[in-house]
């Protein structure tokens, strides 16, 4: 029996397939990869050919896991490629430490502060890449560099975040973008989004139309839609890389095994009125910030009496009275404060990074973004806040690949404060799930567009002669 199908239907239906292809965003980059830095593992090599022939895309690796090196070859790759310069956005201190990086593999790089320490800034070409940070960004015309990298890309985290709107808006004519962070969205699918839209993949806002609903009434908590979920892993395989060791992708893993990372927590006894907390413990942000500023003082000396005398320690703060009340009771210790100008704190950022402080004072917003500082394995925090990526990132510092010793987090916290706590420990779980299924949805579309630039990239090396049949060779 035949079935008439409707013209109309027809169209519809054609049309609906051709949205469903029109997801996944298609390369734009380049064609022709130029050589790259001969000690890039295997794993590093193919994903930056991958980045490159991408154009725009972003890079999810763990710590320690070489994105440095990668996002320097990328750029060094682009500026041969297109002879434009490249910029490099880096957190604070960084810049200077991803200078000396480029240095160690043989990239050209240099630290700038303004667009005419940049070669575009006198119109030549300039063979190398152009490192600043992120608080620079308004002495650049961004509009000027044929590529631009973001170290430590979450800070698109806020949708309406300053230097969020100001980089996507800046680089919307840019060819080539690449994005790279160990902690795209540890706990939130939304971060997706920021990064999406800063490549030019996808708005946030049409992310959220095409895979996702909201969760009940509550229109700021959303998730995926049940029958876009693979077409939601299928798009983001198709413009990132998300691996926390290089096994995730079919690689040898190697070098890349951690030592042991010990998460030790500390409940210190503080006074706290009768009837003022409900059950003796805070359960309200307001509650948890009396009971945080009522236990400074018993905090401060917990940690001041436990900080090791021959060793790097670090310890974070939340509050300025815990950071400055510390420095003074710990003799050798430094502060890093907000306060400080930016020189002051990458001076000082920098000095334990090269062994001239030994005990460093300060907050994970300051810096606890970007730094690699694993001759330290020890590392504390007096004063906890509600952000589990900012714990993330600052014990990352220390607990990330080429780290040779176990690395040991300290957590101290009032009795009061078990509402911080126990929020904590539910966002560490919750993220783990969520980068356990990243890499679950994601390793196998990766795997595919990843190792094909093996394939691709495998150079004929002859070793045995040739042997010519007699009856090929004619006559003698």
């Amino acid at each position: 029996m035949n079935i008439h199908v409707a013209p109309k239907a027809q169209a519809d239906a054609y049309a609906a397939f051709l949205a469903r292809k029109a997801i996944l965003d298609p390369p734009t980059g380049l064609t022709d990869v130029p050589d790259l830095p001969a000690v890039l593992f295997p794993f590093q090599r193919d994903i930056v050919t991958w980045a490159l022939k991408r154009g725009r895309a972003a890079l999810f690796a763990g710590t320690g896991l070489g994105k440095s090196f990668m996002e320097l070859a990328w750029g060094q790759a682009v500026n041969k490629s297109t002879q434009g310069d490249v910029l490099h956005f880096a957190p604070l201190a960084v810049a200077a430490q991803m200078v000396r990086e480029a240095e160690k593999f043989g990239i050209p790089a240099r630290h700038v502060r303004t667009q005419d320490e940049c070669g575009v800034g006198h119109n030549f070409y300039s063979p190398e890449v152009n490192v600043t940070n992120y608080q620079k960004i308004d002495a650049f015309d961004l509009t000027q560099f044929s590529g631009v990298i973001l170290d430590e890309s979450s800070i698109l985290k806020s949708e309406t975040g300053h230097y969020r709107n100001e980089l996507v808006d800046a680089c919307h004519g840019i060819p080539f973008r690449l994005a790279a962070t160990a902690t795209p969205a540890p706990n939130d699918f939304m971060e997706l989004g920021n990064h999406a839209e800063f490549l030019g993949i996808m708005s946030y806002s049409d992310m959220l139309a095409t895979f996702f609903t909201h969760d009940g009434g509550e229109t700021q908590k959303w998730r995926l839609k049940g029958h876009a979920e693979n077409d939601f892993w299928r798009w983001m395989a198709s413009w990132a890389v998300m691996l926390r060791k290089p096994s995730d992708l079919g690689y040898d893993d190697g070098a890349y095994e951690l030592p042991a990372l010990h998460q030790i927590h500390h409940t210190v006894t503080a006074p706290v009125a009768v009837g003022d907390l409900v059950g003796g413990r805070a359960s309200t942000l307001q509650e948890r910030i009396k009971a945080r500023r009522e236990s400074v003082d018993d905090r401060v000396a917990f940690a001041a009496a436990m900080t090791p005398i021959d060793r790097p320690f670090v310890w974070w703060c939340n509050l300025n009275a815990e950071s400055e009340a510390l420095t003074k009771a710990i003799p050798d210790a430094v502060e890093v404060r907000g306060s400080d100008k930016e020189d002051v704190k990458e001076r000082k950022l920098i000095d334990f990074s090269e062994g001239r402080i030994r005990v460093l004072v300060t907050k994970p917003s300051i810096a606890g973004f970007g730094m690699n500082w694993q001759h330290c394995a020890d590392t504390g925090f007096v004063g906890l806040n509600d952000s589990f990526e900012q714990i993330y990132q600052a014990v990352r510092r220390f607990y990330r690949f080429g780290q040779q010793n176990e690395v040991t987090a300290h957590f101290i916290a009032a009795e009061t404060e078990g509402a911080v706590v126990a929020n904590l420990k539910r966002k560490e779980a919750d993220a783990d799930r969520m980068a356990a299924a990243m890499v679950l949805h994601t390793a196998n579309i990766t795997k595919q567009a990843i190792n094909a630039q093996a394939r691709e990239n495998a150079s004929y090396d002859p070793k045995i002669p040739m042997q010519i049949p007699t009856w090929l060779g004619g006559a003698a």
